[in-house]
């Protein structure tokens, strides 16, 4: 479905991605784990043109080119068939829940507005925040407004969703509220790529764990090949230092 290959990105002399291949296929959920540095982000920022990759080849489907070559008009299409929920939910302070949500889908999307109207309010409610449609971002906890991200993220019903570690920013009850509803969307087929320090979550939830480490690939497989039983040793390491040996 998505794929990138042979992707390399530069930062100031410094190499974060070093000949990258990574691949999604339609309704995984593809959990990305890595220590700090290690590429995670900036992978998932190269795929959705948030950062440009310095090489590499980019296949979503039928569509297939050098990543540098990619028009605008093609930057905003694939963009188009993709959601993003970003680590500091990134939401318009000056507007309200419902609006958050809405705005994307008329701006961008040139939705009817009746048609937008009803859609934010299903996510809305999918995410148990439509009671909260008249809030401001500021009058909200860390798990509510990262769960109107999840929603204005899915309103537009993108073919692959990218999530760059939603829960870093938020203490463990609120975690909690945001992760069961990312566990909602994964039983529902949805297709997610999620940059995670959840190794709960990992294990639970995704079909296939990706490992990295200096910007490659080390490990990939299921979460009990991954994270129960890794072959290489600097994902043991890894593992070890993030405390995961536990029951869920």
């Amino acid at each position: 479905m998505l794929e990138v290959q042979n992707l390399y990105k530069v930062f100031t002399g410094s190499e974060v991605l070093n000949g990258i291949g990574f691949k999604v296929e339609k309704g995984e959920v593809v959990a990305i784990i890595g220590q700090s540095g290690s590429g995670k982000t900036t992978l998932l920022r190269c795929i959705s043109f948030l950062e440009k990759a310095d090489s590499g080849r980019i296949i979503f489907d039928e569509y297939e080119n050098d990543i540098t070559k990619v028009s605008k008009k093609e930057i905003k299409n694939l963009r188009m068939r993709m959601g993003f929920v970003f680590q500091g939910f990134n939401l318009f302070s000056n507007m309200t829940v419902f609006e958050n949500v809405m705005e994307g889908l008329v701006t961008a999307r040139k939705m009817n507005k009746d048609v937008a109207r009803e859609k934010t309010m299903k996510v809305l409610d999918k995410v148990g925040m439509s009671s909260y449609a008249d809030r401001y971002p500021g009058e909200l906890s860390g798990g509510q407004q990262q769960r109107v991200a999840i929603a204005r993220a899915i309103a537009p019903d993108p073919e692959v969703i990218l999530f760059d570690e939603p829960t870093s920013a938020l203490d463990p009850e609120l975690t909690g509220e945001v992760l069961e509803v990312m566990k909602k969307l994964a039983k529902e087929g949805t297709t997610m790529v999620v940059v995670t320090h959840e190794m709960g979550f990992a294990r639970e939830v995704a079909s296939r764990v990706v490992f990295m480490d200096k910007g490659v690939v080390v490990e990939e497989g299921t979460a009990k090949e991954v994270i129960d039983n890794p072959k290489e040793e600097r994902t043991r390491q890894f593992l070890k230092k993030a405390g995961s040996k536990f029951e869920l």
